[in-house]
């Protein structure tokens, strides 16, 4: 079967006579075409089955009506909150969105950025790779005065637009609370320390039990890699086995935290009685876990829409591309029968 002609520009000005520019015009609302032509144009434009090339348009203006996102893991409920907050302010504002991730691998966030950079996005939404330490990749973006704005995961070195949250007030709120349970031996699992999340969240947890005279034992305090389900069933073990166990651990994020209350269980301990566990980013599995894991709950939705905002303010003519700011969000404590001790 023969392919249907795709209807041009031309077309449309054969058909009503007027020259393609000014169709082209037109079809842009451009303030030089009276609102009567341009509705007229945009009638027939429709009648006809026209539709813009994006490509062509992206070519000729050497970028395109679209934000890249570089995210780590595309399966965690953060990340994919996070995802649709920009998709919908992007679409509400007439933008596509490219997605690609990293899965914790640096090697592929350079790969990434590389094709991003290809497609001609006119901004960059970036949350770092577990493994990231250079940037040197992303700096063709800044070179071409395209926009990035790092959200969660950022850099610390890069004089940036930053989407956080209170990674410290978050994890000296989530030890505190354990504290006020009655806990006195807690362990913390750990991201990677050159991560700012992570760094902060244990800065928080340190100060938190130094605050409150409770002395901090090393063998408490475990290393990550990516805080996995697998890694945390293997570190519970371990801490379990200890001849002074912990009476409460408080995880960097849910999905370590969970792998900990299935393991304790297994093992006959009582949560939270004998071991009282809170998570950090209140993904789903929190609330169907048993006993519910208390969390950390993390404005993901907000942070993504914030982040669509900084970017498409650059395209503004009259944004000052200077001006960089880093905004802060709040985060609640939310809890549940997995740290509750008083409700026992």
């Amino acid at each position: 079967m023969k392919a249907k002609k795709e209807i041009t520009i031309y077309d449309i000005a054969k058909k009503l006579k007027y020259s393609p520019s000014t169709i082209s015009r037109a079809l842009n609302d451009h303030e030089s075409i009276s609102k009567k032509t341009i509705g007229a144009i945009k009638k027939a434009a429709k009648e006809m089955g026209y539709h813009p090339n994006s490509l062509a348009a992206s070519l000729r203006n050497n970028r395109s009506k679209t934000i890249g996102i570089m995210i780590s893991r595309i399966n965690r409920p953060f990340i994919s909150s996070l995802i649709s907050g920009i998709e919908e302010y992007a679409r509400k504002s007439g933008y596509n969105v490219i997605i690609s991730q990293s899965n914790d691998k640096y090697e592929n966030e350079v790969v990434n950025a590389q094709t991003q950079y290809n497609s001609r996005i006119s901004g960059l939404i970036v949350s770092l790779s577990m493994e990231t330490r250079k940037l040197d990749h992303l700096q063709q973006f800044m070179d071409q005065g395209i926009p990035i704005v790092f959200v969660d995961r950022v850099p610390d070195e890069l004089d940036v637009h930053k989407v956080i949250i209170d990674n410290y007030a978050a994890g000296y709120k989530a030890t505190q609370h354990l504290i006020e349970q009655g806990c006195k031996r807690i362990a913390h699992f750990a991201g990677a320390q050159h991560r700012n999340v992570y760094r902060e969240r244990k800065k928080g947890y340190m100060d938190a039990m130094k605050d409150h005279n409770i002395p901090l034992d090393d063998k408490l305090i475990i290393g990550f890699k990516t805080l996995s389900f697998e890694e945390g069933e293997k570190v519970t073990r371990k801490l379990l086995d200890l001849p002074e166990p912990p009476d409460g651990i408080f995880s960097a994020n849910d999905t370590a935290a969970v792998s900990a209350i299935l393991h304790a269980k297994k093992r006959g301990v009582k949560i939270p009685e004998e071991l009282a566990i809170i998570g950090f980013n209140n993904d789903p599995i929190a609330s169907i876990v048993e006993p519910g894991l208390s969390t950390i709950t993390h404005p993901a939705i907000k942070m993504g829409e914030l982040s669509a905002q900084r970017i498409l303010q650059h395209a503004k003519e009259d944004y000052d591309s200077t001006i960089t700011e880093i905004t802060v969000l709040p985060t609640e404590l939310l809890i549940r029968d997995s740290s509750d001790r008083k409700k026992i």
